[in-house]
């Protein structure tokens, strides 16, 4: 039987309520008509009427970042150490095999907003679902934000994956993650709370840098979600092979038979 395509991609848009402030994309469309005297400069004495109803091409001109829309970080992101000393490796150095495999869903929407995910949360949703972690599968963990996606809650919406949650995963093999939300770790505005009120720094960013102690990649603003299964299905999640670079964008996608 032919799969289904589930797509986990959000695409690169005009929006300012998919990254914080200053951090959006901008994209100028450039429609057939406006191109015109661009495509006869190559052409020296054409005119724009011999060309099928005076157009030409259709093209965008990007303003971005490797972190807009959906997309897939590399160790190099989080720190420019991984596994303990060694140079963390760049999106283009992400090895492939990394980069496609069995798919687990975590379903964290019961969790609050801004709460910080346990490695007792991941047993306990691994135990529902009746799923033993296997070497490079590919866990994705459905917040809740993704239906905030589009509005100005987005950015602080989802709970996020602690430290010790990272790495419960990674301990198992697992070297690609994925959520919903805008990233991996608790919305910034909790974090500063706790920041606050404890002192203690190291809660900053703290599933991220996990991939200091275990390299990792993970993905940020993936879709659809809830429309996945727990288990049964692949997730293919090749990332854009940009030089040196901390991210690439990736059309993220779950086959399913």
């Amino acid at each position: 039987m032919p799969r289904k395509i589930l797509d986990l991609s959000r695409p690169l848009e005009n929006t300012v309520d998919a990254d914080p402030p200053g951090l959006a994309p901008q994209i100028t469309y450039m429609d057939h008509s406006q191109t015109a005297a661009r495509m006869l400069q190559f052409f020296p004495g054409v005119t724009p009427d011999q060309l099928p109803g005076g157009e030409a091409w259709a093209v965008e001109s990007v303003q971005i970042s490797t972190h807009n829309g959906t997309h897939l970080d590399a160790p190099y992101h989080f720190h420019s150490t991984m596994n303990n000393g060694e140079r963390a490796i760049t999106i283009d150095e992400v090895p492939l095999e990394w980069c496609i495999g069995a798919g687990v869903k975590l379903d964290f929407r019961h969790l609050a907003d801004g709460y910080v995910a346990t490695p007792g949360d991941v047993e306990a949703e691994l135990k529902r679902i009746g799923h033993e972690l296997q070497q490079l599968d590919i866990v994705v963990v459905n917040t809740g934000a993704g239906a905030n996606y589009g509005t100005d809650g987005y950015v602080n919406s989802g709970c996020g994956m602690g430290r010790e949650a990272t790495l419960y995963l990674l301990e198992r093999g697992v070297r690609v993650t994925g959520t919903d939300a805008w990233s991996w770790d608790a919305p910034f505005v909790f974090t500063a709370e706790r920041v606050a009120e404890t002192g203690d720094a190291s809660l900053i960013w703290e599933g991220h840098r996990a991939g200091m102690e275990i390299g990792y990649c993970h993905m940020e603003k993936l879709a659809n979600l809830d429309q996945l299964p727990d288990t049964g299905f692949e997730i293919s999640c090749f990332p854009v092979k940009i030089k040196a670079a901390s991210a690439g964008w990736c059309r993220c996608v779950a086959l399913l038979d």
